[in-house]
């Protein structure tokens, strides 16, 4: 079925490489400020929306964490230790870090040690120092951690952690995680930090695609699934128990479930057609997915094991790719094929309320904001013959269907997702425009930051919800 072929999450994938683009039609005088949990959009037309309140970038120096004893092993997790946080703190979206140069010679291990007033002169000029102790004894890791305010010389503690874990590379990583998401929180206005969050993807080995997991930053890849076959669109339940993802057997493509609990697979019943693309509703009750079982691709919802399976979609064309309102659960954005070449659509839960949201071109897969509010998707805005067009991800404001555009030129992107906190997205990416050669990548939700998290033959992001 060529019209089903070119709406499966990745049976779109021999679409054509993107060319250089001319000139948007639309031409944004824009940009996108990132300030806490804020994300401003501007445009000649006047867009403007905001996500949530927040708080200006924070001027923070990240002291080298002060040795705390003389076994061997201090040294080399301490140095895992010091590069995680100084990466997770600069990656957050949210801080303008002091280069390490620019820092007082003397390293602080307590609050006994430090100056805060030399830390808030130029040219360090820092609000906030993070600094602290680390060593290796009896082997395990004691940490304490430390975050102070620069500008307030009579009470500058903000915060004070301790950590006690059995001696580690991924312990030295996993303590620098939950420090940073300690300091995020803090600093953030309460926003939750994702330093400790995990991204599930697609990977090709050789003639399979298995389902793997990595930490946000790209650290610890491994494989969850060994089924020796396809699967595709890894998806995350909200309490991070669960993991749903299309897989191909002998009876097609069936909607598979894999416990992270009991680290293997469990129960999700198989049904007739071809059954793909799941998502989780934010409860963590419901699945929506397409199912060709009545003939033309559908969206149906079932509960978490595959049950009281019903049709919320019911029109000719194929439907595709759900995905819920994570902040109410009373909404789904989905891509139909409805009206000819894929668009962007919304509707309520049961399926009634849809609307466009998309005007032309060719749009694949979507992504819902944390708070409710905007939508990430992959489109070819020009899309058809002799036409310049390239796919990018783009972000819309759902109230007034007004989009920018987040990636140029870049070869082709697809199946953006959205991090806890809402300030960053995880896509695929191949600059030729070759599958083999997809990787994922992370920026900020501004489209800057563009960075590599694998290297070729991965695909399909999925960011957790926590």
């Amino acid at each position: 079925m060529p019209v089903l072929r070119l709406t499966l999450d990745r049976m779109h994938s021999e679409q054509r490489s993107s060319p250089i683009r001319n000139a948007q039609r639309y031409c944004f005088a824009a940009f996108l400020l990132l300030l806490s949990c804020t994300v401003t959009l501007y445009a000649q037309e006047g867009f403007h929306t905001e996500t949530s309140t927040g708080v200006s970038n924070v001027r923070i120096a990240v002291a080298d964490f002060k040795p705390a004893s003389s076994d061997p092993q201090t040294d080399g997790f301490k140095h895992t230790f010091d590069t995680t946080l100084f990466a997770d703190l600069a990656n957050a979206g949210i801080f303008d870090i002091v280069s390490k140069s620019l820092l007082p010679q003397s390293i602080p291990g307590a609050p006994a040690d430090i100056k805060v007033q030399d830390w808030a002169l130029a040219p360090t000029s820092a609000a906030m120092v993070a600094f602290g102790n680390f060593g290796v004894q009896g082997g395990r890791i004691t940490c304490n951690g430390f975050l102070f305010d620069a500008k307030n010389l009579q009470y500058p503690q903000v915060l004070a952690k301790q950590y006690n874990e059995e001696a580690s590379d991924d312990s030295a990583r996993q303590i620098a995680h939950r420090f940073a998401d300690e300091i995020i929180f803090r600093l953030s206005g309460g926003s939750q930090g994702i330093a400790e969050s995990k991204i599930f993807y697609v990977k090709v080995t050789g003639a399979d695609k298995e389902i793997w997991e990595m930490d946000y930053d790209g650290a610890n890849q491994r494989p969850l699934t060994h089924l020796g076959t396809i699967s595709l669109s890894p998806r995350i339940s909200p309490d991070s128990s669960r993991l749903a993802f299309a897989s191909l057997g002998h009876d097609g493509f069936q909607i598979r479930m894999f416990s992270l609990v009991l680290n293997r697979m469990v129960n999700f019943a198989a049904v007739g057609g071809t059954n793909i693309t799941p998502a989780w509703a934010p409860n963590g009750k419901d699945i929506a997915y397409s199912s060709s079982r009545s003939g033309d691709p559908e969206i149906w919802v079932s509960d978490a094991n595959g049950a009281l399976a019903r049709r919320i979609t019911s029109y000719r064309g194929p439907d595709v790719s759900p995905v819920y309102n994570p902040r109410t659960g009373s909404q789904i954005a989905w891509i139909s094929g409805r009206t000819g070449l894929p668009q962007l659509y919304i509707m309520d839960s049961d399926g009634s309320a849809v609307q466009r949201m998309t005007d032309g071109g060719y749009a694949t897969s979507v992504s819902w904001s944390p708070n409710g509010q905007f939508l990430a998707f992959a489109w070819d805005r020009k899309y058809g013959p002799g036409a310049p067009g390239g796919q990018d991800i783009y972000i819309m404001e759902i109230a007034t269907k007004r989009w920018i555009q987040l990636t140029h030129d870049g070869g082709r992107c697809d199946f953006p997702s959205w991090s806890p906190d809402g300030r960053h997205i995880v896509y695929a990416n191949t600059a030729d425009g070759k599958a083999s050669h997809m990787k994922i990548m992370t920026m900020l939700a501004d489209g800057t930051q563009k960075r590599a998290l694998t290297g070729p033959g991965t695909d399909m992001p999925n960011w957790s919800w926590k």
